[in-house]
């Protein structure tokens, strides 16, 4: 079986297999919404999660993720980072990412080794994270972070370089 061409893909004309794959947005925040809504496009099966929130959201990280999940922490100043962060390496997703400025620490590390959590697993959490774009809006953010999980699950570097 021949793989389909990008145009007839690009004009609608098939659709591809991107199997299933799950996109999480941790904490309900701007960001979060576009993630979801862009991803929900894309074709992943996207879920929300917030222990604060009541509008729809999980109140913790599912344990069954599995190996097709790509976790966004979409608010690293959340006092429950540590835990829920803690929760989402427990359900080994395929990739982790938490928002934050590269040119600031990293809140996540210090709160995942209070709790203990091996430092290989710290390490697996990316940071920045997203194709560096310039990205301001909350939307501009989603489309860096989504274009970033693209290129990496495709095994690509982003960018404009082929």
């Amino acid at each position: 079986m021949t793989s389909p061409d990008s145009c007839d893909i690009a004009h609608g004309a098939v659709v591809p297999d991107t199997g299933t794959r799950t996109l999480v947005a941790v904490f309900a925040t701007k960001v979060a919404e576009h993630l979801l809504r862009y991803g929900a496009d894309l074709g992943y099966r996207v879920v929300l999660v917030d222990p604060e929130d009541s509008t729809g959201a999980l109140s913790e990280v599912p344990a069954d993720l599995g190996p097709d999940a790509d976790v966004i922490v979409t608010d690293h100043h959340r006092a429950e980072l540590g835990e829920v962060l803690r929760d989402v390496l427990a359900a080994n997703p395929r990739w982790v990412g938490v928002m934050g400025n590269p040119r600031h620490p990293a809140p996540h590390v210090p709160a995942l080794r209070d709790l203990g959590v091996d430092e290989e697993r710290i390490a697996a959490v990316h940071r920045p994270i997203g194709l560096n774009i310039g990205s301001r809006t909350p939307a501009e953010i989603a489309i860096a972070t989504l274009a970033g999980l693209i290129a990496d699950r495709n095994g690509k570097p982003g960018g404009f370089e082929f």
